[in-house]
């Protein structure tokens, strides 16, 4: 009875006593708001260990975009895992769009954040550091460099170049990747964003964060994945490293990710997420942000190897301004309008009507497509393009080949001219049919349609 009675009685102290060491990992979230610089309010949650004071904190700045990924809490998680309080919070969206958005205002809200989580009892105020994904690796440094507060700052995925050159190797690089080449890769993934920028269509297309990076005086951590598809990792790091050494930094830490894509999660070939974050990513950041200062060494690991460097960006010439592009576009247009309205007046009609109802079918396929292709590219991150011709899509080799029927259309007419006995009206639709050809020919030379 006694051996029972002190048996039973082991158990349940084991219980008692082992309960908390099974809680230990256990992650407490809490929800807040907070003000932001202009009095508006936004929502956050607090991750933390179980009973957490005192610990060092980090405010998570987003990338880009309007959603609040579910990635977001995975790091918060996993930071909090690591004795680190995380705070995540709710995107400014407000005038927040693909042709507009503000960096010195979502480092305010940052630097809002960093002030609310300073405040918590979880944290050491004197600790509370930022990160910064992606877009985040531009807004990020700004708010730390701005303010003291910020005790350190960790960086993923972050670029030393400006939006519109680092967009532009994105898109060459899944280019690339899917075996495409020739004018769709130089038209669509380079001049397309030189003439969005131009227009003033690509949001904070020229900010250059060499600038804030050298005024940052706080312990860096920068990471990059190995295979990053969508930022340069290997310019990206030399460039961080470049603008520390020439400023005489020596709080930095640079690191490379092994097999991790963009945003520190394990992938396949790099444009693919999996579900997990990469190994020793966490602990990386763990291990550096409680070591400071001792951890911000002045190292940084090999640049990973990339398919092709970043190559910057030509000013626009004058022909090839967005004004420019708008009157040939639009010139074209107008032109095509005019010969088809006065085809209703049967007196104006053209003695050989084929050529004539050839061109203006091939050069309204051609500006629709080449725009449709246009947007595809623009508002996706596709890596597959189905079956090629000599490094072409199949729909772009179809819209060069109706280009070129243009072109042999536009010769017929110009030799099929109306003669002066014929009248006055259809040598008018002449003129429009020619204008129009012309027209597209050269907007179609330009935009790679008749292009190799």
């Amino acid at each position: 009875m006694l051996v029972r009675i002190a048996l039973l009685t082991t158990v349940i102290a084991a219980i008692v006593v082992g309960a908390p060491l099974a809680h230990a990992d256990d992650i407490a979230t809490t929800d807040i708001t907070f003000i932001r610089s202009d009095a508006t309010t936004t929502g956050a949650t607090v991750h933390a260990p179980a009973g957490a004071t005192g610990r060092p904190g980090v405010v998570l700045v987003h990338g880009s975009g309007t959603s609040n990924s579910p990635q977001y809490a995975q790091v918060a998680t996993a930071l909090a895992r690591e004795g680190i309080v995380a705070l995540r919070y709710d995107k400014r969206t407000e005038d927040y769009t693909p042709a507009h958005r503000d960096y010195s205002l979502l480092a305010d809200d940052a630097l809002a954040g960093v002030a609310a989580l300073r405040s918590r009892p979880e944290v050491d105020p004197s600790k509370v550091g930022i990160w910064g994904l992606s877009e985040g690796g531009w807004v990020a440094p700004l708010a730390a460099s701005r303010s003291a507060d910020a005790a350190f700052l960790i960086t993923i995925g972050a670029n030393s170049g400006v939006p519109a050159a680092q967009q532009t190797w994105a898109n060459e690089t899944r280019f690339e990747a899917a075996g495409v080449r020739g004018s769709m890769v130089d038209v669509l993934g380079r001049n397309g964003i030189r003439v969005m920028a131009g227009a003033g269509l690509f949001a904070q297309a020229d900010y250059d964060p060499l600038p804030v990076l050298a005024r940052i005086e706080q312990p860096v951590l920068g990471i990059w994945g190995e295979q990053d598809r969508l930022t340069p990792p290997g310019d990206s790091l030399r460039g961080f490293q470049e603008v520390f050494d020439r400023t005489g930094k020596t709080n930095y830490t640079l690191r490379t990710l092994p097999n991790a894509q963009h945003g520190g999660f394990t992938t396949t070939d790099g444009f693919d997420r999996g579900e997990e974050l990469a190994p020793g990513y966490v602990r990386l950041m763990g291990d550096w942000v409680k070591g400071l200062p001792g951890t911000a060494d002045a190292s940084a690991d090999s640049p990973a190897v990339q398919g092709h460097s970043v190559t910057p960006l030509a000013p626009l010439k004058w022909w090839e301004s967005p004004t420019a592009q708008l009157i040939v576009l639009v010139g074209t247009v107008l032109a095509l309008l005019g010969y088809a309205l006065t085809g209703f007046v049967r007196a104006w009609r053209l003695p050989s009507v084929a050529p004539a109802r050839m061109l203006v079918a091939a050069s309204v396929i051609g500006i629709a497509g080449a725009f449709a292709q246009l947007l595809f590219v623009a508002s996706s991150r596709a890596t597959q393009f189905g079956p090629l011709i000599f490094g072409r899509t199949l729909s772009w080799a179809a819209l060069q080949v109706i280009a070129c029927c243009a072109v042999v259309a536009l010769g017929f007419v110009i030799v099929g001219r109306p003669r002066s006995r014929d009248g006055v009206g259809p040598r008018i639709r002449w003129v429009l049919v020619v204008c129009a050809g012309i027209g597209f020919t050269v907007w179609a030379v330009y935009w790679g349609l008749l292009r190799p």
